[in-house]
């Protein structure tokens, strides 16, 4: 039976994914707003309006969950994590909540629509966009700076602790894989969500754009880890199995793009997500079983009563929030998620 610290380590990643596939598809459609310009510019806006208002918050959750888990079940690596990376996860947090606040006065003020948005006033756009864009890439570059090692390597200035562990290539790379990444997801499902067919042949040219950035810039974070992140460098290439992620995270990825080309949508949909996850598993299982490398492992954890508890409590929690996050997405995305027939294949 795998041990207390590993199904933690394991409910921990599954949070990460959840956020990844749904809040972070929401990041991605505020980052498309920045291109919606020109005549189909208020169509665009509308159409992520539509698209994440019903379910942004709830999808928060997710983060919520990682969050609790980190604290409770790893101390040693929250600790690390919360004060040698306190920069970019402040800077995420507030973009975080600049996001909601503008998401929500854009979408309820209707004081101003002179300026050819629908609703509020420009600035309330500007900062959704923008925090959209910010908050992934600050995740992203958190990811990085704890898969490069430079988290919890050795620091004496200030310089030293709090910044160069998140301003280095190869956590830059990340942070710039995660926003592309985001921003793919929200534009393939967006492609689903149009029921207008130039809608849907934007967004899926911008699938197309966005997806094969996500390849290249994966390729660089790739290339970066032999000297930017060396543990997980030598987890993907020096071990069958790594390679065998590499190389099927790849096929998963162009399998994405050519059904987004040949306008397979719910099958470009599966794909996308799968590759998403592909990359996210990728990095856990290099990186296992350190969770700040190259000194904090999964086993550097609270004692096996705070484990039972917190694994209990996440049981019960998830009899109450499945099944009303299911029916919450029933509810509000019944049609896009069973209408498959809708677009033809």
């Amino acid at each position: 039976m795998p041990s207390y610290e590993l199904i933690v380590a394991a409910v921990l990643i599954g949070a990460l994914t959840l956020y990844l596939l749904l809040g972070g598809a929401d990041f991605g459609a505020g980052i498309w707003t920045l291109f919606a310009r020109g005549r189909q510019g208020q169509s665009q806006r509308a159409l992520i309006d539509q698209a994440i208002g019903p379910i942004w918050e709830a999808n928060h959750v997710w983060l919520i969950i990682a969050v609790v888990i980190l604290f409770t079940a790893f101390p040693p690596a929250f600790a690390v994590i919360s004060v040698r990376l306190h920069i970019p996860l402040t800077v995420m947090l507030i973009g975080i909540v600049l996001r909601g606040t503008a998401f929500a006065i854009r979408t309820h003020d209707i004081s101003s629509r002179s300026d050819g948005f629908t609703g509020a006033p420009p600035i309330w756009h500007w900062i959704f966009a923008w925090s959209s864009l910010i908050t992934p890439t600050m995740l992203g570059m958190v990811l990085g700076a704890i898969a490069s090692g430079r988290a919890a390597g050795p620091a004496e200035t200030i310089r030293e602790i709090f910044v160069d562990p998140w301003l280095a290539p190869f956590p830059i790379a990340v942070g710039l894989l995660t926003t592309s990444l985001v921003a793919y997801l929200a534009s393939v499902y967006l492609i689903l969500e149009s029921q207008e067919p130039s809608l849907r042949r934007l967004f899926r040219h911008r699938a197309m754009i966005s997806g094969a950035l996500v390849i290249f810039l994966a390729a660089v974070a790739l290339y970066l880890t032999g000297e930017g992140a060396p543990e997980i460098h030598q987890g993907l290439f020096a071990t069958a199995l790594g390679r065998a992620t590499v190389v099927g995270t790849t096929l998963v990825h162009l399998a994405a793009l050519w059904a987004v080309i040949t306008e397979r949508n719910v099958m470009a949909r599966m794909f996308a997500g799968g590759g998403a996850v592909a990359i996210l598993w990728g990095w856990a299982l290099s990186q296992y079983p350190y969770l700040v490398e190259p000194s904090v492992t999964i086993y550097d954890a609270a004692p096996s009563g705070t484990l039972h508890v917190l694994l209990a409590s996440l049981l019960l929690g998830s009899v109450v929030l499945f099944p009303f996050l299911f029916y919450l997405y029933i509810l509000f995305k019944g049609d896009v998620l069973t209408e498959s027939a809708r677009f033809k294949h």
